[in-house]
C-alpha cells in the first residue's frame, strides 16, 4: 500500500485531495498547524468523516524540526505539498509570513525530502498568481507565459516553483509543480470571493443580510472545481517524467460576471445588493487570468468534470443548508 504525506491536509484541497487518494487504496498521513481552537485543527476532515482513517500530526512548514520527524515517521511514498498561507490580499498585510510560509517553507519540504525520503515523489502547489498580469498575445497563461507576480503571495509562490525546478536538476528528485489556477469549492474559505458572494448573496435571500461587499468587480479568473483539480495532483506526480503543467479550464469569468450569474440563479440582480469597498482592494491587482491546460490534456488525459454552473450550484445548496 502507498503512502502519502499531505501538506495543508485540513484546506479545501488537502481534503478532497485525501479523499480521493484514499479511493486510490492509499494510506493517507496529513501535517495540521495547530491552532488555539481546538475545533480549527481537522474541522473539514471531521465533517467530510475522514478523521479517523486519515494519520495527522502536528507541524509547521516554517518548523524544520517537526518536518523531520514526521517524515522519519511515515516515510512516504508521494509528498504533496499543499500548506501555504493561500490568501493573496491578506498577503500584503502579511508579506514576511506569506514568504517564510510558501518560500522558505518549501524549502524546508524540499530539505527533508532530499535528506530523508529522496526516493519519493514530490508535488508543489504552484499557482498561476505568479504569472501576475502577463499575458500571452492570444489571451492566454501557458508555461512558456514570463512570470511577474503582483503580490507577495505570488512572489512566494514563484521562489516555491523555481526551488523544486532547481532540486529536480540538482539532486535528481521526482519533483514537480502543478500550476493551478482558480479552483472553488464548497469546502472553499468564505472569506475567498466565489465563496464570499455565494454565502453573500445566499443571505441577502433568507433576509439575513442586506448587501455584499467586494473589491475589484473587474478582474478575470479561470475558475474550475477543486475536486477535478486534486485528480490532476495525482496525475501530475505519477507521470513517468516530473515536470510542470498548468491545470486549469480555459475559460475566464470576470468577478462582476460571477455575481450576476449567482444572484440570477437566486432570482435576484446583483446590482440591487453589491456595493464596492476600497478596503477589499488589492495595492496592486493581477487583472486576468486564463490557463492553457492542454498538456496535461494530452499527455495525461486530465478532463474536468464540473463546468462554472455546476460549481456554483454545488456551493449554493451548501450555504442554503447550513445558513
Amino acid at each position: 500500500m502507498k503512502k502519502a504525506l499531505i501538506t495543508g491536509i485540513n484546506g479545501q484541497d488537502g481534503s478532497y485531495l485525501s479523499e480521493h487518494l484514499l479511493s486510490l487504496g492509499y494510506e493517507v498521513h496529513g501535517i495540521l498547524r495547530r491552532h488555539s481552537v481546538s475545533e480549527n485543527q481537522n474541522s473539514r476532515l471531521v465533517k467530510h468523516g475522514t478523521d479517523n482513517i486519515i494519520h495527522t500530526y502536528y507541524g509547521d512548514l516554517t518548523d524544520y524540526p517537526s518536518l523531520v520527524r514526521i517524515v522519519n515517521h511515515v516515510k512516504p511514498d508521494e509528498i504533496y505539498n499543499l500548506g501555504a498561507m493561500s490568501h493573496v490580499r491578506v498577503s500584503f498585510d502579511m508579506p514576511s509570513f506569506t514568504i517564510q510560509t510558501n518560500a522558505l517553507g518549501v524549502l524546508n519540504m524540499l530539505e527533508v525530502y532530499r535528506s530523508f525520503c529522496p526516493q519519493a515523489k514530490f508535488y508543489q502547489a504552484s499557482s498561476s498568481e505568479m504569472f501576475g498580469n502577463s499575458v500571452d498575445d492570444d489571451g492566454v497563461q501557458r508555461l512558456t507565459t514570463p512570470m511577474n507576480p503582483v503580490s507577495p503571495y505570488g512572489c512566494s509562490k514563484v521562489m516555491g516553483y523555481n526551488l523544486v525546478r532547481h532540486y529536480r536538476h540538482a539532486y535528481k528528485l521526482h519533483a514537480c509543480n502543478g500550476i493551478l489556477f482558480n479552483h472553488e469549492s464548497p469546502r472553499r474559505g468564505s472569506n475567498f470571493v466565489t465563496n464570499k458572494v455565494v454565502k453573500g448573496a445566499v443571505l441577502i435571500k433568507k433576509g439575513k443580510a442586506k448587501n455584499l461587499e467586494l473589491g475589484n468587480m473587474d478582474s478575470f479568473r479561470d475558475w474550475g472545481h477543486s475536486k477535478d483539480y486534486v485528480r490532476a495532483m495525482h496525475l501530475i506526480l505519477n507521470h513517468d517524467t516530473p515536470e510542470e503543467f498548468i491545470v486549469a479550464t480555459g475559460e475566464t469569468h470576470s468577478v462582476r460576471d460571477l455575481c450576476n450569474k449567482v444572484f440570477s440563479k437566486l432570482n435576484m440582480d446583483y446590482k440591487d445588493y453589491v456595493v464596492q469597498n476600497p478596503k477589499y482592494m488589492r495595492p496592486e491587482e493581477l487583472k486576468y487570468l486564463k490557463g492553457d491546460a492542454s498538456r496535461i490534456r494530452d499527455l495525461l488525459g486530465w478532463e474536468p468534470e464540473y463546468t462554472f454552473d455546476t460549481m456554483l450550484d454545488e456551493m449554493i445548496v451548501r450555504w442554503e443548508k447550513e445558513l
